[in-house]
């Protein structure tokens, strides 16, 4: 026995020094591929940074770098504590209190981040290359009170106020408040099945259903530079959008988004939007539950996952100041696919900010 395990033992070692020249040699090779392509100046993808002389963070390739291995980070980005010196931030807000249906979007940021491990580097559709413009990580999560929800949104927006004060785009992001503080008063496409312009549910005015009638009261939106996407399904009224176009918002009812492309659209949402500062809010319920089953307030006979690309797309040339993906519940995503789709559309809007970089 003692004989087997000493074998054993050397086998082990052997085995791992073995496996440790052959990283090694690898990694040797990677560098020697990479110096060639810089060489030529093609850009080529390695872990951490690119190999084009600037050092803006990239995600490691997966030719390199497993996908199942790290820590799950948006798209496998460094990971730092502040936004000091980055362009853009993804940040997660894991809070579900106030829900009025199904919970579970706690738990959205951490899954979306754990699908994001297949996004890559380049936008293969539009040629952007945000990771050769801007500099970006993920800076993890607001640090929310489960047990109190005003004492959240208090803490989102200390927690804005500082990410903003660093110049730094937010992308996901739930409180529009520190981007008034910075910018005045701002444009807002919204992509929803729902309005949100609720007043008072069950005797509460902060809820998931509540949040652009309190930011119309506060004096944060340019109502005339307002969109709302996609709504649809029954209403308390027949007209269950009259609040939004009394106060100058353009509804676009999903009826007549269906059978076609929505870049039309969106042509006439970036004049309607101008060159002033424009927030964008992405709901996942958005989009039929066919294609984003794992939300928490679901509504048939939605967006296609490509119209949602097509408005995101549409947002190119935009003054955008912050973006948000919301209502994604892992509970109820049981192929992780909505989560994969909120991953991707993500990355998308990071693709439409001002300063990325497109190859012609």
């Amino acid at each position: 026995m003692l004989s087997l395990l000493k074998t054993s033992r050397i086998d082990i070692l052997g085995t791992l020094r073995r496996s440790c020249i052959r990283i090694t040699d690898t990694f040797s090779e990677v560098s020697a591929v990479c110096n060639k392509r810089l060489d030529r100046r093609r850009p080529c993808i390695t872990p951490r940074r690119l190999c084009s002389g600037k050092r803006y963070n990239v995600p490691p390739s997966a030719e390199f770098v497993a996908r199942v291995s790290g820590i799950a980070t948006m798209g496998k980005l460094p990971y730092q504590e502040t936004a000091d010196g980055l362009d853009a931030a993804f940040v997660g807000v894991p809070i579900d209190t106030g829900t009025s249906n199904r919970p579970g979007t706690r738990f959205g940021p951490r899954q979306i981040r754990a699908e994001s491990a297949m996004l890559r580097a380049y936008n293969s559709g539009t040629r952007a290359a945000p990771y050769e413009s801007l500099m970006v990580a993920d800076i993890g999560d607001v640090n929310v009170n489960v047990y109190d929800l005003k004492d959240t949104c208090r803490r989102i927006r200390e927690a804005y106020r500082t990410i903003l004060a660093t110049g730094c785009i937010p992308l996901t992001m739930v409180h529009l408040y520190p981007v008034f503080v910075r910018h005045g008063p701002v444009g807002l496409i919204h992509v929803d099945a729902h309005a949100d312009t609720s007043d008072v549910v069950l005797g509460e005015k902060i809820g998931h259903g509540t949040p652009f009638r309190r930011c119309v009261e506060e004096g944060l939106l340019d109502c005339k530079r307002v969109v709302q996407i996609g709504l649809r399904g029954t209403g308390y009224s027949p007209d269950a959008y009259e609040w939004s176009r009394a106060q100058g918002f353009r509804v676009v009812q999903v009826e007549e988004c269906w059978f076609k492309s929505l870049v039309p659209l969106m042509a006439a949402v970036r004049t309607q939007m101008g060159t002033g500062p424009v927030y964008l809010s992405f709901d996942i319920d958005a989009l039929d539950p066919a294609f984003a089953p794992g939300t928490g307030t679901p509504e048939i006979a939605g967006l296609t996952s490509i119209q949602g690309l097509e408005i995101i797309r549409g947002c190119h040339g935009l003054n955008l100041v912050g973006c948000d993906l919301v209502e994604v519940s892992p509970p109820y995503d049981t192929t992780g696919n909505t989560a994969l789709t909120a991953a991707n559309l993500l990355f998308e809007m990071m693709c439409v900010l001002p300063k990325t970089k497109y190859y012609d």
